[in-house]
């Protein structure tokens, strides 16, 4: 989530900055499920980006969504960029290219998740839909050029925008372009930390290849399931990826904390102002050798800040966060948290799931990732197919829903959230392959009728 934290306290020693990631480790029974997903905005009539500005504009829906929710704004030079619960439920933010981002509150159960999102939506909606604006439920925009989408007024953004063309071919695709939902978990121990990022981490390309859901650029099919997951190889490297590292003896908060001190800084935050030392360690920062800051010392803040712009495929703060799957419409969004806490959140599922990976080397993980953009299902690891391993993680992550037997007011377990991966399992096809059908078939080569029957 981009609200950028708040802690001015100048950093000693790097103790402190393993500390603040240790700080995540809770028992068993505080863990919660924190989901967050991306949805872009279209103008109903003609299908066109929403601007900010105007009568009608993101601005507006903010605006609105404040009056309507009673949510604190959140201001950057006069203009309102997102919205929180001061009550610490979830909170609203604006992607660069105005995708709008609901973060959950941290809940106890999926269903609590589903809860959410409807009253969410019905409230977006609400909203929305007298000002003309509609919700897109896919990984990227079907058929916008990156130059029609309009830019957000936020100086974090303005420094990215400057910064990604020197260090990748699609940062600022990812940037204006695509949309993603994730799930944030806990952990109870550092060796728990370790494991859930190892299993997760490893099977992540399941998460793309069940959720793959932008085979459309600019009105033509682009040769990919998931561009959305193909865009983050080449954006930024030196920040994302797979982190093999993660797999080494000797991985722990300490590893990851000298991992993240080399990873290129964006920008500083003081006060209002974005500094940019775009390209600069936090190493260097941290010495007190940062060119635009010459002898200043980072901030608890500028570090809680700095991990948000790391971009692996499970980032680690103070929980670990899932992001290898594509947006998809709101039917489907329940089951991405559904199916990792179904895994992770389960001992046993746990270790079955880290038994398929465990001996899996760096490399075919690495492959793995690499294909499963454009292969989905049909990717293959070892002598597998990534269609059998997902059909038995379903079944494992089916199973540790269960066994967590938390149950709704109507009797029902979690695993009903899985439903909608099950119907992919059965028919053998992401969602991804089901939209290139209609595309060659019922659509009549147009991605038109998306903005119809992928929206919110």
């Amino acid at each position: 989530m981009a609200r950028d934290q708040i802690d001015m306290t100048p950093l000693q020693s790097r103790d402190e900055l393993v500390a603040w990631l240790e700080a995540g480790v809770k028992p068993e029974s505080e863990f919660r499920i924190g989901t967050e997903h991306e949805k872009t905005p279209f103008t109903l009539e003609g299908h066109q980006p929403v601007p900010y500005e105007g009568a009608k504009g993101i601005g507006a829906l903010l605006e609105g969504m404040k009056l309507l929710l009673g949510w604190e704004p959140i201001m950057e030079r006069g203009n309102i960029i997102g919205l929180y619960d001061v009550t610490g439920g979830g909170a609203i933010s604006l992607e660069p290219g105005g995708q709008f981002e609901l973060s959950g509150a941290p809940v106890e159960t999926v269903h609590q998740t589903q809860s959410e999102l409807m009253a969410h939506l019905a409230q977006v909606r609400e909203i929305a839909t007298p000002l003309g604006i509609g919700f897109l439920g896919l990984g990227m925009t079907p058929s916008w050029s990156r130059a029609q989408i309009p830019v957000m007024p936020k100086g974090r953004y303005k420094i990215m925008r400057n910064y990604m063309p020197k260090v990748g071919k699609y940062g600022l695709d990812m940037m204006f372009r695509t949309c993603t939902v994730q799930t944030n978990l806990d952990f109870s121990s550092e060796a728990d930390m370790v494991k859930k990022l190892r299993v997760s981490l490893a099977l992540q390309p399941i998460a793309t290849a069940l959720f793959a859901n932008s085979p459309f650029t600019e009105g033509k099919p682009n040769g990919f399931l998931s561009f959305r997951s193909e865009i983050w190889r080449d954006t930024d490297n030196a920040r994302s990826g797979m982190v093999p590292f993660a797999f080494e003896d000797g991985m722990g908060f300490e590893r990851y904390v000298d991992y993240a001190l080399d990873v290129p800084m964006y920008f500083v935050k003081r006060g209002e102002e974005y500094i940019d030392v775009s390209g600069s360690s936090f190493r260097d920062f941290f010495a007190g050798k940062n060119a635009a800051l010459p002898g200043e010392r980072p901030t608890l803040s500028d570090w809680a800040n700095h991990l948000s712009t790391i971009f692996p495929e499970v980032r680690l703060k103070r929980y670990l966060e899932m992001r290898g799957a594509d947006g998809v419409p709101w039917g489907r969004l329940p089951a991405l948290p559904a199916f990792w806490v179904g895994l992770l959140y389960d001992n046993d599922s746990l270790d079955a799931a880290w038994d398929i990976v465990r001996h899996w080397t760096a490399p075919e993980r690495q492959a793995l990732r690499d294909d499963v953009p454009r292969f989905g299902f049909k990717s293959r690891i070892k002598d597998r197919y990534l269609f059998e391993i997902a059909k038995e993680c379903l079944i494992l992550s089916h199973a540790g829903l269960r066994r967590r037997g938390r149950i709704d007011h109507l009797g029902r377990d979690e695993s009903r959230f899985l439903e909608p991966l099950e119907r992919i399992i059965e028919t053998g096809r992401s969602p991804a392959e089901e939209m290139l059908e209609k595309f060659n078939g019922p659509w009549k080569g147009s991605v038109e009728p998306a903005y119809q029957e992928y929206a919110f």
